[in-house]
This record gives C-alpha cells, structure tokens and sequence, in this order.
C-alpha cells in the first residue's frame, strides 16, 4: 500500500487561466503606459524626430513604476511557459527578452503620444521588473524550480570543483558591474543635447528671476584649487582657457550678446532691449530675460562627455525675497526639465545639476548654499562639478563650500539603489553557496566574504573616485540587504529540499 502524501508542492501551472493572467498582465501595461491612444503622426517625422523624442531619463518614481508594472508580467509569465513544459534557459530567455521586447514596443509608440514621453531607461527598469517577477514564481511556486536545486546541490564532486570558480568568476563580476553602475549615476551622460541657455527665466516663462548680470563664462573642465583663485582674481582669466572654454558672454550694452568664443549662438532679449548699468550689467525681469538663439548643442554635447564643467558668473539681486527658485542662469527646456540651473530661493543659492541620481529636473537631491542674496551688491559666483563634487565660490577664494551628491542622496533614493545592487549579489550569493554545502569551511569563507566584502569594496570605490567621507551606515546596509537575502532565500531553499525528499521518500510503497 502506498504511503498517503501529507502535502503537495505548489505548482501554479496547475491553474487552467494562467494565460488569461497574463493577458490580463499585458492589457495593464499597455493602458498604463500609452492610454488615451491618441496617436499623431509629426509633420517632421524621421530618424532624427525619434532619437529627439528618446533623450529623455527615468526620475526615481518613475523607475521603481517601472519595475513594479512589469512584475506580473514575469510571474504569471513564468507560470504560463512552465505549463508548456518550456526549458529552463529557454523560459529565462523568454521572460527577460519578452519583457523587454514588449517595453521597446511600448516606447516606440509613446513617440506618436504626444502627452507621453518615451525613455530608454524604462526598457532596462521594465526588464528587471519581468526578471524580478520570473524570480518570484521560480523561488515562491515553482515545482521545478525546487527540483533543480535538489540536483544542485547532489553535484559530484568532479563537477563541483569544475563549476566553483566560474561562479566565483561571476560573483566577483558582478560585483565590479555594480560598482560601475554606482559610480555611472553621478555622471552627466544623460544631459539633453537640445535645450538652450537662459538667463533670468525658463522658456515657460513662470520661473522670472529680478537682477543684473554681467557675465557668464561656461567651461567643460572642472578647474583645479590654483585656478580658481586666478579666475577670482584676474577678470581675464578665462580668456587663457580656450582648450576647455565653451561659452564666454559679457552683457554689456542693451543689445543682444555674442558668445566671445564664436562657437556658441548669440543672447536675445524675449521682448525689447532691458535697462543696462554699467558695472553691473544687463536687467533681467519677468518681462524682459534672454535666450540663445538656437539651443547650446554643442556645449551640452561636450560636458555630457567629460561629465564636468565650471560655471562663472557676476549676479546682483534686486530683490532677496525671490523664490521658485528663481532662474539665473538655465539649460532647460521648461520648468521640469533641465540639465543645469543656478536659481534663487530667498537668500540660498540654489543648484540643479542633471545626473541620472538626480533626475530629469535635477533635483531629486537637493543642492543649497544658504546666505548668498543677503544683500544687492554683485557677487562673483563660480561653481565646478566633477565626480559627484560641487564646489562653489563666492567672491573670494576663502568662501568656499562644498557638496557631494553621493552623500546627500535622500534615504529613499539610497535605499532603492541599494535594492538593485545587494539583492541580486545576495540571490548569486545563496546559489554559489548551495553549489558548496558540502564543502564547509569553504562553504563558511563563502558566505563571510560574499556579504561583507562588496559593500566594502564599494565603499572604497565611490571614496576613492567621488572624494566622499567613509559612511559606515551605507556599508551596514549594503551587508545587511546581502545577508538579509541570504537568509531568506536559504530558509526556502531548505524548505523546497525538504518536500522534494519527502515526497521522493513517499513515492516508495511501503508494506
């Protein structure tokens, strides 16, 4: 007589409308990426509308929606191709290329939206959200999933000395990919190479600034301590700069400025030639502010290369209560969208710089220098961005400040990056260590080092190329999202192995 089975494996394939779940899946995500599908075709569609229409970047709710809409997709994905008996490798290829095929097609079609904005970070944010779902299914549901790792960890010993140092390989990959990642959100790579230079307004019109300015002196370097002492000190410094100089513009007179360097489009006035004072410069108000010409393709196609720039500029306030921040000087293209602002807010300085950390609008983290318009004087103003390090100067060498985006990351936006990285180290981390259970004291070496050393290592990096002070809170939550994941996915782990064996144990009949 055979031995009555005491439970029975969660297979969700067992479910006869796991295709109408995954329909259901799809129909969402196209609703919410590209409803009300009013389409229009541009009167100047082609090639160059398309890659115009793409340069665009995810702000950080956008990239956690991103991944959260496309998880069901994986998980009632996987659940539909393991009930067609799929291969393994096959089913991954087919989530993660189907998850991504279907967010490029998504995008593309938000090109004839015009209420929409297509943007390729949200194929990469939709395909780790396909992924992610694939992953959920496999560990939480999945029969077969719990069959292979019975076979992996029943690996001969011949077999398993071949396969350890490929994985070790892998993790320690991995782990430098993910630095790189770290280490990529601080750059300016994904500055709009299409918005113009603005002073005193945004082309929207609703952000005025009120005050005189007299210079703006724009380079795709960030100028060294030694430099900027001489650029504060000798008014034609920036005259010896001209393998980095981009723009030099000196508003004098009421008429519209040419660039000094001859590469950049000329200043207009929005309506009628402002009031001019000498030794202060132009007027700029909500009625009269400038623009270039033409956007400044160029300059923003040179500092999204380097990913630095220095900014010199001479401003006076007239009026030390302007919020909005109030524009001084902008590349934006309107109110939410820029690579680059310098504002007032009240007395405080205010700074946006576009990186993919800080977001579309540049100020998913906040950049402020308090105490600067406490008075209408002129003041000189320079500012150099490199590595995730702001450094500003006013007036004098001696007044001096000094941010870094890294470090004033909001707790939100750290915690998701942290999320993307340790979690999937942590899930390598629990099948490398399966793959050496029996092998213990390499098994313990492991386990130590894959959760300790990359939140150390990556700590050291973003010190060593950023100038950031050590946080033993960011290397404490590294570890902790490693082990956490560790934890949780051996505890299933086990539990899987065990109702596999159980139900082997049962499948034999007993007398």
């Amino acid at each position: 007589m055979k031995r009555q089975k005491l439970f029975k494996i969660p297979n969700y394939s067992d479910f006869q409308n796991n295709w109408i779940l995954c329909l259901v899946s799809i129909l969402v995500i196209l609703i919410a990426t590209i409803y009300p599908f009013k389409f229009v075709l541009p009167e100047d569609f082609s090639l160059q509308y398309i890659a115009y229409r793409f340069h665009n970047h995810s702000t950080l709710q956008d990239k956690v929606e991103n991944i959260l809409l496309f998880m069901p997709l994986g998980f009632f994905g996987s659940g539909l191709l393991q009930k067609i008996r799929i291969n393994f490798l096959a089913e991954i290829f087919t989530v993660v290329f189907g998850s991504a095929g279907l967010s490029a097609i998504v995008e593309l079609l938000q090109v004839f939206l015009p209420s929409r904005t297509p943007t390729p970070d949200d194929i990469i944010h939709n395909t780790i959200g396909g992924f992610a779902g694939w992953l959920f299914f496999n560990w939480l549901i999945s029969k077969k999933f719990a069959h292979r790792l019975a076979y992996l960890t029943d690996i001969k010993k011949n077999q398993l000395w071949n396969s350890i140092p490929v994985f070790v390989l892998g993790y320690i990959f991995l782990t430098f990919l993910i630095i790189t990642f770290w280490e990529s959100t601080t750059n300016l790579n994904n500055w709009n190479p299409n918005y113009p230079l603005l002073i005193g307004n945004e082309l929207t019109e609703n952000r005025a600034w009120q005050g005189y300015i007299s210079e703006v002196v724009i380079v795709d370097k960030a100028i060294d301590s030694s430099e900027i002492n001489q650029a504060l000190t000798n008014k034609n410094y920036f005259h010896t700069r001209k393998d980095s100089l981009l723009a030099y513009y000196q508003l004098e007179g009421q008429y519209n400025y040419k660039d000094k360097t001859g590469s950049m489009p000329k200043l207009v006035w929005s309506n009628q030639p402002s009031h001019f004072q000498e030794g202060r410069g132009a007027l700029v108000n909500s009625n009269n502010w400038l623009k270039t010409a033409t956007p400044v393709y160029q300059l923003n196609k040179r500092i999204s290369k380097t990913s630095e720039f220095t900014v010199s500029t001479i401003v006076a306030t007239t009026d030390i209560a302007q919020t909005g921040p109030a524009r001084i000087i902008s590349i934006s293209h309107d109110n939410l969208r820029r690579n680059f602002t310098l504002g007032q807010e009240g007395t405080t300085l205010n700074i946006r710089v576009r990186t993919p950390a800080t977001g579309t609008n540049g100020s998913d983290i906040q950049m402020n220098i308090p105490n600067i318009f406490t008075d209408t004087k002129p003041h000189h103003i320079i500012l150099t961005y490199s590595r995730a390090n702001l450094q500003v100067y006013v007036d004098n060498f001696q007044n001096y400040y000094s941010l870094n985006l890294l470090q004033l990351m909001p707790i939100q936006h750290k915690l998701f990056y942290y999320v993307l990285t340790f979690i999937p180290l942590g899930m390598y981390l629990t099948l490398l260590s399966l793959l050496v259970k029996k092998k213990q004291i390499i098994h313990q070496c492991l386990i130590v080092f894959g959760i300790f050393l990359p939140s150390l290592i990556l700590e050291a990096s973003l010190m060593s190329k950023s100038g950031k002070t050590i946080s033993w809170k960011n290397i404490l939550i590294g570890i902790l999202f490693t082990a956490g994941t560790v934890i949780i996915l051996r505890i299933r782990a086990a539990a899987l192995l065990k109702k596999v064996s159980t139900k082997l144990v049962q499948s034999y009949p007993t007398y």
